[in-house]
Parts: C-alpha cells; structure tokens; sequence
C-alpha cells in the first residue's frame, strides 16, 4: 500500500531580503498542489503621489521608493524626462552617471552577497553567525559596499536617497581632488573584487539547471546600465517605448505585488540575465577572471546569479576607473532644461535588473500620469516557476525543513527588494 503524505509549508515572514513577504506550500502526493509568494507590504501609491508634482520634484521622490537602488529610480526618471523635454546631456554627464550607477551596483551586490545570500550556501542562519567563521570574507563585502556607498555619495551628495541628480545632469560637480581620492581606493579594491568572484564561485552551489528566458537591454559597445534596446534570450528586440507590447502585468489575489510576463510567459531580470546577454561586453579584465573560475556564462543554473553579481561588483570598480581617469570639472554640471507636454520612457538596470518608467506630462512640466515596473514583481512569477522546479529536483519527499530551507534559498538568490512594488491590488468592495 502507497503511503500518502502531504506536507504544508508555511513561511509567515521571509528573513534576509529587503521588505516583508511570506510562502505558502501544500505538496499532496509527492506533487506541488499550491505555491504562493505573497507580498504582502501595505500599498505605497508612488505612481498616484507623483501626479500633479512638477517634473523637477521627481528624482527626490522616486529614490524614496528604495533604500538599496535609489540611483536606479533617479536615472529612470531622469531618462524619461528627458526624453519628454528633448533634453540631450553631454558626454561628460552620460559618463559620471554611468559611474554614479557602478556605485549602486558595487554597494547592492555587496550587501546582497555578504549578508543575504551566502549564509545560505555555507549553511548559517545569518550573516553574523557566518561573520564568527568567516570573518575576513564579511569585512571584504562591508568595504566594498562603503565603497559603493561612496561613490554614491560623490555624486549624490549623500548615500541614501541621494539628492545630487537632476534632469539634465548633476545640480554639483565633485572636485578633482575628490575624485582622485575615490579613484585610489578603487584600484586598491580590484584584487578584493578579483578574489570575491573567484570565492563566489569556490561555494557549493546546486547544480539546478532550468529553461527560462533572460531579459536585460543590450546595447551595441557597452555592458547594459542606462542605454539600449529590450532583448531577450528567445528573440526579442524591441525599443523601451514598446514595452507595453509584450509585456503583461497582472494581478494575483495573494500579493500586493503584480506579476509580470512576456507573450504570456514568466522571465528572468537581474544580473544572471544581463550576463546571459551580454557576456561579450564587459571588459576583458572581468571576463579574465570569470574563465579562471570554469564557469561558463551564458549559464541555466540560477545559482550562478551570486557568481554573476560578484562578476558585477568587479566590472562596476573597473568601469568607475576608467570613466574617472583624467577626469575634469565642466563649466557646468547639466543641461538646462525647457519643458514641454508629452509622454516619455526611460528603462535602466537597477541592481536586480529591468526597471521602466513610464511619464505624462503637460506643458508645464507637471506630473499627469506615471507608471513605474520595478524588477521584484517582475521576477516574481519566474520565481514562484523556480521554487517548484527547485523543489522538484531536489525532492518532494524531503523533510519538511528542508525544502523550507531550499525554497528559501531559492527566494533569496533573486534578491528581490520587496519593498519597491509600487502598484497594489485593484479593490473591489461587495456589500
């Protein structure tokens, strides 16, 4: 006779990511019966609060929607309005927020590495238990984030929600002085960043090879932060203004978070995806340093996102390098800027991958309608998609902590920022 078994997992509260949201998991029979990402954080209507705001008002309040990216909101923002009021920043501002991004980029990934994920991989409950055993690898990751941090910072006049970005450019330029001081404790951490791909790639990953499509943009010479065309491992090469086309978001009844999907189906975003499409554009030092670690990019294994986000960290502190090298202070540090009615798009990279903005305006520049996609609700139904065929390979016959553990493991490894779902759940009242 067959025993039948039925476990039910319940997660009220997920630890080690950034905002608040639960699972729940019923497996019947040895067969998934119901899987369930809920975030469940209260509504935060930033898309309602920006209409009627002036244009200039937006880069503050957008970086209020994360703690972690607030770069990535600003430089969506700034993207998007700019195209609205035909604004074209010189090359001297393209280049110093390209640097500004590698900021955010170095300080997430550290973070994210170091405190959230690896833990997992090493077998600790926190980072501060791991910290006790590996103590020279935890002080690596606080200083390369400070380092993020930092440069930040230098542009942004401060680390969290900075206020030093504007449409047209920066409202103040740093000294030489300040720069070649950061552009020293740059070179410094390369080894640092060097041993942290090689050490990302040394843990005992699991071998889960999956079928999913990666997204990012692509851009024709550079590795993809702030410019580029919407591609996709399966074909798709599309203009941000078509984003709308192909992509769907929808409301599920457990989250206040939407889901998201492309032609029907779930994606992936982040920097798993970006180095799936865009391996041949980082620079060869990084590329160097990825081959001597035997693994191999474009990668099905969504456990290579921690080796990927450590490939990041030392292309952000080698991209900041160069673009800082001989650096000069302009006459002056943006464009001026003319408003005009209309609808404009800006899409870049935040740390966890695809973010889109979407604005009206009129022709004062007063805020009409906004629409902003972050990376979380888009990943989300990719990973729900991926705690079940995690789970599967693993057993479903597992213990129930264990596959607590592993469908845990596998939410973290997105690092999904929770708390930057910006839309909510439609409410329809029955009386």
């Amino acid at each position: 006779m067959t025993e039948k078994r039925e476990i039910t997992i319940s997660i009220p509260v997920l630890a080690r990511v950034e905002g608040e949201g639960a699972l729940d998991l019923t497996i019947r029979d040895n067969r998934i019966e119901t899987l369930k990402l809920s975030l469940y954080e209260p509504p935060r209507l930033f898309e309602k609060l920006l209409e009627g705001r002036e244009y200039h008002e937006v880069p503050d309040m957008v970086a209020r929607i994360c703690g972690i990216c607030p770069v990535a909101y600003q430089m969506s923002a700034v993207t998007a309005l700019e195209q609205i009021f035909t604004v074209q920043p010189g090359p001297w501002v393209q280049a110093m927020r390209r640097v500004f991004y590698c900021g955010e980029w170095l300080q997430s990934h550290a973070l994210h590495i170091h405190l959230l994920a690896a833990p997992d991989f090493l077998g600790f409950n926190s980072a501060p238990e791991m910290a006790k055993v590996y103590p020279d690898e935890v002080r690596r990751g606080l200083k390369l984030q400070a380092l993020g941090n930092a440069l930040i910072r230098l542009f942004g006049g401060r680390s969290v929600h900075p206020v030093g970005a504007r449409t047209g450019g920066f409202f103040h330029a740093p000294s030489v002085s300040q720069v070649e001081a950061i552009r020293i404790d740059l070179e410094q951490a390369v080894k640092e960043a060097e041993e942290l791909v090689t050490w990302t790639a040394s843990l005992d990953l699991p071998d889960d090879q999956q079928d999913f499509c990666s997204v990012s943009l692509r851009h024709d010479s550079e590795y993809p932060m702030m410019q580029g065309r919407l591609a996709s491992d399966q074909g798709l090469d599309i203009p941000v203004e078509e984003y709308e086309q192909h992509f769907r978001e929808f409301q599920v009844p457990y989250s206040t978070a939407l889901h998201s999907t492309l032609n029907g189906k779930p994606y992936l975003v982040g920097p798993l995806a970006r180095m799936n499409l865009n391996l041949e554009k980082l620079p060869e030092a990084t590329r160097s340093v990825l081959r001597a670690t035997g693994i191999r990019f474009p990668s099905t294994n969504m456990f290579h996102s921690i080796v990927a986000r450590a490939a990041e960290i030392h292309f952000a502190i080698v991209e900041a390098i160069r673009l800082l090298s001989d650096y000069r202070c302009p006459e002056q540090a943006f464009t001026e800027t003319t408003t005009q009615a209309g609808t404009g798009y800006g899409c870049t990279e935040a740390p966890r991958g695809l973010l889109w903005h979407k604005y009206t305006v009129d022709e004062k520049g007063n805020i009409l309608g906004a629409r902003i996609v972050p990376p979380t609700s888009q990943n989300q139904a990719r990973i729900e998609q991926d705690i079940a065929a995690s789970l599967q390979k693993a057993g479903l016959g597992l213990a129930a902590e264990t596959l607590r553990l592993r469908a845990e493991t596998v939410i973290r490894n997105y690092d999904p920022c929770i708390s930057c779902a910006t839309h909510f759940l439609t409410l329809n009242v029955d009386r």
